[in-house]
């Protein structure tokens, strides 16, 4: 592992224990006290490189790679943020699953998956604090801060490993969202799939727009229930890009309730004067193939308390 307090380049060779993992992540876990956007842009700059050529943040690691570690200043003497009480015990009890592999927790909306980019501390670093003897908790996948539900986190290298390549096959993993949406869904928009290109503003913000040169993307919609002015539907990611609901639901019209990025202000103004108060995505089912005795398992995460209210509010 890196000592960030040496003022001098390091070559880390990667062992199987760290293969598969996003470059990202790795150096997250190696350069303690970076913040997320540090480690982006020394990866854009070329200042991170794999076998001396250039490579992406979610490039996977693989055995025998050398990665060189540009020298950075980091205080050491800064503290971890210790995540309140309050927290930790309402994470407990949104625990869904966990045994010694892995665990499954109902993320609230407004917790950030993990810290950076202005946010001292998120849902990794404070399971991490909870289970202090796990030594290898890692993200399996995320979802957007505002976006609550069920999310997964590897307890094992091995599990992270076989969940990810699940992930990436398409095969063994399945997830489904909750949406609320403004307006009337058509009840032939089955699929959608719009490709998506993912853009960076100068202040950092990443927005995604449907684009022709953008990246293949299908979503899966069902209709769960009509409401007056909205619909709330059922969301499956056959692909998994960012923002992928959010901007395929606002393409077909009906952006999800309470979206500050893809939604429109009129739509957002009438929502809030009805009492809206999150983001109205959740992730509610999750089902996969259990990376140690290969049994399928299947979870469903309950929404919050905001979200039932609205909804038993709407007529329908």
């Amino acid at each position: 592992m890196v000592e960030s307090s040496k003022q001098s380049v390091q070559l880390v060779t990667i062992d199987a224990e760290f293969a598969g993992q996003r470059l990202d992540n790795f150096l997250l876990t190696a350069l303690k006290g970076a913040p997320k956007s540090l480690i982006y842009r020394i990866i854009r700059k070329g200042e991170v490189r794999i076998n001396k050529g250039r490579t992406k943040p979610e490039y996977k690691l693989q055995q025998g790679d050398v990665v060189r570690v540009p020298p950075l200043r980091l205080s050491e003497e800064k503290a971890a943020p210790q995540a309140s009480g309050g927290l930790l015990e309402h994470l407990e009890s949104a625990i869904l699953f966990e045994d010694e592999y892995l665990i499954v927790v109902n993320k609230p909306t407004g917790l950030a998956v993990h810290g950076g980019s202005g946010v001292s501390l998120g849902l990794i670093e404070a399971v991490r604090q909870m289970r202090p003897d796990a030594k290898r908790l890692e993200l399996v996948h995320r979802l957007d801060r505002e976006t609550s539900g069920a999310i997964m986190i590897a307890k094992r290298r091995s599990a992270l490993l076989a969940l990810n390549e699940a992930l990436a096959s398409k095969q063994g993993v399945e997830k489904k969202y909750l949406a609320l949406v403004y307006g009337t869904w058509s009840k032939g928009d089955k699929e959608i799939s719009a490709p998506l290109l993912k853009n960076q503003l100068q202040s950092g913000e990443r927005i995604v727009r449907v684009n022709p040169e953008g990246k293949k993307s299908l979503t899966r919609f069902r209709i769960m229930e009509s409401y007056k002015e909205y619909t709330l539907v059922s969301a499956e990611p056959v692909t998994g890009r960012t923002h992928q609901i959010r901007v395929h639901c606002q393409f077909a019209g009906h952006s999800i309730v309470g979206d500050d990025k893809y939604a429109a202000d009129d739509q957002l103004v009438r929502s809030k004067s009805q009492g809206a108060k999150r983001l109205f995505l959740h992730a509610y089912r999750l089902a996969f193939r259990h990376p140690a005795s290969g049994d399928m398992v299947q979870i469903e995460a309950p929404y919050d308390v905001a979200f039932a209210d609205f909804l038993a509010g709407l007529p329908k």
